[in-house]
């Protein structure tokens, strides 16, 4: 159980800020969570992993929620995906549990996953916009076609957010609207979080299972993520996109660079 009496109000800080970013651009949190946790709060990689890994699995829990009651959920999607996630996340944290008995292996690994998994993302931020253009000015693949691609898809997710916790929204959503182009952006959305549910959470139970978790920590960043997510939820129309985006993206490739020459 958390220690209720060490609750901290940086944390709680960082999980306002993050939620706020989070509700603003869409950003997956893990892009800027996992990062600031050890580059800021000097936390190990392999606990940060971890405790954003459950603290996505509970924040993107009720955003789940209000996509299925709303049927902006692709169930199709999500049955795919998880079918190569689920196992590619089980298998990841058996290999990431004989890593820790190597000393620094573990976190060497995951340093390097996610300093690459941050770029990936900044590039994608950058170009989300002439991705959506391009899916739609370009014959969409048939569902069924789509089948093996999304299922192959799945696995590399998991391996990639089992490992940096980052990865559902940066490669997810790039490779759907490639081969979902038909469906509305909404439901690509929606499905995408949808999944991330159960990825993010058999992933952050394996984490706590092998000692990589802080409850603690996670309940502060709860306590501020929360109300931030409402906050930039609320804010997220009135935004300058054309500014916001590329200092997102700005910040992540800084924290990418670090972390790979950590």
């Amino acid at each position: 159980m958390p220690n209720l009496s060490a609750l901290d109000l940086p944390h709680a800080l960082a999980g306002l800020l993050v939620g706020f970013m989070v509700g603003l651009t869409g950003v997956g949190g893990g892009s800027l969570m996992t990062p600031l946790l050890v580059l800021v709060f000097g936390v190990s990689p392999t606990t940060a992993v971890g405790t954003d890994l459950l603290y996505a699995a509970i924040t993107k829990s009720v955003g789940g929620a209000v996509h299925g009651w709303r049927d902006t959920v692709d169930w199709k999607i999500v049955r795919r995906l998880a079918t190569g996630s689920l196992p590619a996340a089980i298998l990841t944290l058996l290999a990431l549990r004989s890593f820790v008995h190597v000393g620094h292996t573990a976190n060497t690994v995951i340093m390097t996953v996610l300093g690459a998994m941050l770029l990936l993302t900044a590039i994608g931020i950058l170009f989300q916009r002439r991705l959506l253009a391009y899916g739609a000015t370009h014959h969409p693949v048939g569902s069924d076609h789509a089948l093996v691609p999304t299922v192959v898809l799945g696995a590399v997710l998991g391996v990639l957010v089992t490992i940096s916790s980052v990865g559902a929204g940066a490669v997810g959503m790039t490779v759907l609207l490639m081969l979902y182009r038909r469906l509305p952006i909404q439901k690509l959305i929606g499905s995408d979080i949808a999944h991330a549910v159960p990825l993010a959470l058999v992933a952050g139970m394996g984490h706590w299972m092998i000692g990589g978790v802080d409850t603690t920590l996670l309940v502060n960043l709860l306590l501020g993520s929360i109300p931030g997510v409402i906050i930039g939820s609320l804010l997220s129309t009135r935004a300058p996109d054309n500014v916001l985006r590329p200092a997102l993206a700005f910040v992540l490739v800084l924290s990418g660079v670090k972390l790979l020459m950590h």
